[in-house]
């Protein structure tokens, strides 16, 4: 049986208050200075001298993974899936190697949106300086030309990263159910642009700069030399034991980093804002569709609340795959929940056959079901159908039919069923 490190450093404590308790009154004293000493004794920290170094490959073929023909993560050697508990016990560094997989994962992906959907990679913002922090966006080449149909693309919250929909699904799935590729495709097939946002990419961390504590002397330039010099020594000791301290205490410290937010785009819901009126308010489009999953749904609202007009000119339909938006808590008007009902569909997490009617509690969108009780695959689940919804939005757009009209039959057939 192995016994940890924090094991064998605690052991003397506990058997020291184990004889201690066998004592008298007298011990008491003792009793409470050791509780004292553990209770100042951060076990998190202790466990840590037990990991291995948080020193993960950075690249697929350095964890040994790579996709097979099916989309499928798998062991190079074994052909296993992903495994998570790599190492028993270690539950903090098996987390830590899945998210330096997830972030190799996340260039993949981009890799994948430019060269097998043929997008392009676009800075953001546009007119944004050398030096200041970006993000970016990928589209189509007909993005903003194409003069029929434009589809855009808003994932959750969270990790993931445009053209993601769930970084679970991609690893431990396959590709189909976890990206939006799958979206992309069909929709350049069928004629659309597109143009897939990047909603949590919205600040660049660097590394938090070292505080340098300028001497006291400088403060005491009327001090003996000698004393100055002996305080310095003191201080300068100080430190070192500081530092060897918190060596020990924290080996495995990470580096201390800060977040340098990126203009116009500090938030989701800023991000859409920015991205509808550079791009999708310019853009040729008669139609504009949304696709727009969890909190993706929640920023196309309040994209809503803040362009009402100009959303309500350009925009033909959107499909929310289980929305976490709020329409009361986002104070959305009577004008925009109404509109909402006529052009929007939101499929929820639900045991129920793929689009049937699903009660809301909500005056906004009507809900059908997903097909699905499980939230990231909702989107991958509603996919032919939102599709479908789109086709015949623009097809009553076309014809000069009243779009309400389709979408409410639509509504109502599956009530019916």
């Amino acid at each position: 049986m192995s016994i940890s490190l924090s094991s064998l450093i605690l052991l003397p404590i506990w058997i020291s208050m184990a004889q201690i308790q066998q004592g008298g009154p007298d011990e008491n004293e003792k009793t409470t200075a050791l509780k004292d000493l553990l209770s100042r004794i951060d076990l998190d920290e202790l466990m840590k001298k037990d990991e291995p170094p948080l020193d993960f490959p950075d690249t697929l073929e350095g964890f040994e993974y790579a996709f097979n023909e099916k989309g499928q993560l798998r062991h190079i050697k074994t052909g296993e899936p992903f495994v998570f508990n790599y190492r028993e016990d270690l539950h903090r560094w098996n987390q830590k190697r899945y998210e330096a997989l997830g972030e190799i994962i996340t260039k993949y992906v981009y890799e994948l949106l430019e060269k097998d959907c043929n997008l392009k990679k676009i800075s953001i913002p546009v007119d944004a300086t050398e030096s200041e922090p970006k993000s970016f966006i990928f589209m189509s080449e007909d993005a903003l030309t194409n003069p029929q149909k434009l589809m855009v693309l808003i994932h959750g919250s969270g990790v993931v990263r445009a053209g993601q929909w769930a970084r679970r699904l991609i690893i431990n799935e396959d590709l189909d159910s976890g990206t939006q590729i799958p979206f992309i495709k069909r929709a350049v097939d069928e004629g659309y642009g597109v143009i897939v946002l990047n909603p949590n990419e919205n600040y660049i961390e660097v590394e938090k700069p070292k505080m340098h504590v300028q001497s006291s002397s400088s403060d005491s330039s009327d001090e003996p030399a000698e004393k100055r010099e002996r305080k310095d020594k003191v201080s300068k000791e100080t430190k070192k034991r500081r530092d060897f301290y918190e060596k020990y205490r924290n080996p495995q410290r990470e580096k201390e980093m800060i977040q340098l937010y990126i203009r116009e785009n500090g938030s989701p819901e800023e991000h859409a804002v920015y991205v509808w009126d550079h791009f999708i308010a310019q853009s040729a489009a008669e139609n504009v569709f949304f696709v727009a999953h969890s909190y993706g749904g929640l920023a196309f609202v309040e994209l809503m609340i803040q362009r009402e007009a100009d959303v309500k000119s350009k925009v033909t339909a959107v499909a929310l795959t289980d929305s976490v938006h709020n329409v009361w808590h986002q104070e959305a008007g009577k004008t925009i929940r109404e509109w909402m009902r006529e052009n929007c569909c939101n499929w929820v997490s639900s045991s129920e056959p793929l689009d049937t009617s699903v009660e809301s509690m909500l005056p906004d969108c009507p809900r059908v079901s997903a097909g699905t009780d499980r939230h990231e695959l909702t989107s991958w689940k509603s996919f032919p159908s939102i599709f479908k919804f789109f086709t015949e939005a623009s097809e009553a757009k076309t014809s000069s039919l009243k779009p309400t009209l389709t979408r409410r039959s639509h509504r109502i057939k599956h009530e019916e069923l």
